[in-house]
């Protein structure tokens, strides 16, 4: 069963959600959501003998500390993963997925010159000029950060998550996505990280991408309206050793829609 444990970096406790006791790490990378959205997932990657870690970035989620503008974009974000890596004890290169724009952060710890990354999946992640949309880009207003309430975040999150899960959703599902956004802390962390949403961190790293080796898999839900399935096929008819999986059906979320699909192909990849 998956079990939510703490590490501290930089001072102050990251939260992350884990299964299995022993086997490769993975590490698992939110974007505009939290580590919730690997929960279905996490059993079937144990059973499959590897360590899946699903980590908050700081000020979201259930890790503590704040974002600010600086320290939400992309690099930074990717450092950070970093030095959680380390802090987790992490051996050798990294074998990390993303999701949304946790997967600019994955792309930017293989082709950034951040560290040493040796199998990289992307899940419905942000790819090339696709991002941030308009939903998340309103927020790079500063007016609008002053403007909004906890309560409006929440409303918009709630808007956001329910069109992301593709599916009917309980109100018990909803309540447990939305949580963390009840807290203002994180609700300005968010916004920081919105902010600091920027394509450009993703576009300048294309010519890495093309020239590195690395195996790389692409598992995206084909009926994402938030990260189209046609830039993941772009992205995998660019990059060598990239494998595109496509989950029929399956939208922003698609370890909710099909958790054994998307299970058994990050299992898959990430046991070679």
């Amino acid at each position: 069963m998956s079990k939510r444990m703490t590490i501290e970096v930089d001072g102050r406790r990251a939260s992350y959600l884990t299964a299995g006791e022993r086997g490769p790490v993975v590490l698992l990378l939110h974007g505009t959501y939290w580590s919730r959205v690997w929960e279905p997932v996490l059993d079937r990657l144990a059973a499959a003998g590897l360590r899946p870690v699903a980590v908050d970035l700081p000020g979201l989620g259930r890790s503590e500390g704040e974002l600010t503008l600086e320290t939400a974009a992309v690099p930074a974000l990717a450092a950070w993963v970093a030095r959680f890596a380390e802090a987790f004890g992490v051996a050798g290169p990294l074998a990390v997925a993303g999701h949304d724009i946790g997967g600019a952060i994955a792309q930017h710890l293989l082709a950034g010159g951040v560290s040493k990354v040796g199998r990289l999946a992307l899940v419905n992640a942000v790819t090339y000029d696709s991002w941030p949309v308009p939903a998340v880009a309103r927020y790079r207003d500063p007016a609008v950060v002053a403007a909004t309430t906890v309560e409006e975040l929440l409303a918009a999150r709630r808007t956001a998550v329910t069109v992301a899960l593709g599916r009917p959703a309980t109100e018990a599902e909803l309540s447990d996505y939305l949580d963390p956004w009840n807290d203002p802390r994180v609700c300005r962390s968010w916004m920081a990280l919105a902010g600091a949403a920027d394509s450009r961190y993703t576009l300048d790293l294309v010519p890495a991408l093309r020239a590195d080796e690395t195996p790389k898999l692409l598992v995206w839900g084909d009926a994402d309206t938030f990260q189209e399935v046609r830039h993941a096929e772009r992205f995998a008819a660019e990059m060598p050793h990239t494998r595109l999986v496509r989950v029929a059906g399956a939208g922003h979320i698609p370890m909710e829609n099909d958790p054994e699909r998307v299970a058994g192909a990050l299992a898959q990849f990430f046991s070679m």
